[in-house]
């Protein structure tokens, strides 16, 4: 998804308006909107497992600071593992989402 979003942003940088009639604006605007949406779909999911891991996480090392069981350390290790990789592909997401957000506005005027 990354990559379908960064193309995807590379092409709408390199696309330019000028001498597009209205009804081609219109239809380009309609496209970009049925492209937020997917990826503001892929966001929510995203971010619904993002927001997952990191309270497995914390609720892992409560539980070890609780009990000291080394599983739970293991456990804890295992989460973050998963964890920062969902953070970076979430901030990609969130910060591709709001640059689609200001191409369809720049079309939109």
């Amino acid at each position: 998804m990354e990559k379908r979003l960064k193309d995807y942003l590379a092409w709408m940088e390199n696309l330019s308006t000028e001498g597009f009639s209205v009804q081609e604006k219109e239809e380009l605007r309609r496209e970009v909107l049925i492209q937020i949406q997917f990826f503001q779909h892929e966001r929510l999911i995203h971010l619904i497992v993002t927001v997952t891991f990191a309270i497995l996480t914390v609720m892992s090392v409560l539980g070890f600071v609780a009990t000291t069981q080394i599983g739970l350390l293991v456990l804890t290790g295992m989460l973050l593992v998963l964890l920062i990789p969902y953070i970076r592909h979430y901030y990609i997401l969130e910060n591709g989402v709001q640059k689609l957000y200001q191409y369809y506005d720049s079309i939109a005027k």
